[in-house]
């Protein structure tokens, strides 16, 4: 079976969605910045009741909190994304690929049908994914397969 048709019939639910940080509404930016920090995560998930209510990124800090004055101590709602696309774990791993290419999203929340936070969907999940079906394929890949050597190796 080819990788495409593989994602086509794996459900999101089977990769690893655990990359992600949580805070509540009303976190300031300050201490959403310190956890990331801490967690090593590039998104958070930001709920109310718990319950998906936005999400905030890297790229959030670059663009809305950087060159602002005054935002590190206001609520993490005030530059977040709110009320973000999320998908069902039910999703295909090629729809929520689709899905994340057309809208440029690096982070996919995966919600269930309460709203409740499953996890985030990365392309580096896929990657972990499609790495660990195909081991042999993706281990004996060189570097760079465009490359060829000059002369046999040990000539």
């Amino acid at each position: 079976m080819s990788a495409f048709k593989e994602l086509e019939n794996e459900q999101v639910r089977h990769l690893d969605l655990s990359r992600y940080c949580q805070v509540e509404s009303g976190t300031s930016v300050r201490d959403v910045l310190a956890i990331m920090r801490r967690e090593r995560c590039r998104a958070v998930l930001v709920t109310e009741s718990d319950r998906l209510a936005g999400i905030f990124t890297e790229r959030d800090v670059l663009s809305k909190v950087v060159m602002e004055e005054g935002v590190l101590d206001g609520p993490v709602d005030a530059v977040m994304t709110a009320n973000p696309i999320a998908i069902t774990p039910d999703t295909s791993a090629a729809a929520a690929l689709w899905l994340m290419d057309q809208n440029h999203f690096r982070n996919l929340p995966v919600v269930d049908g309460q709203g409740h936070i499953v996890g985030d969907m990365t392309h580096a999940a896929v990657i972990t994914y499609l790495a660990s079906r195909y081991p042999e394929e993706v281990l004996n890949r060189p570097p760079r397969p465009e490359q060829y050597p000059r002369k046999a190796e040990g000539g």
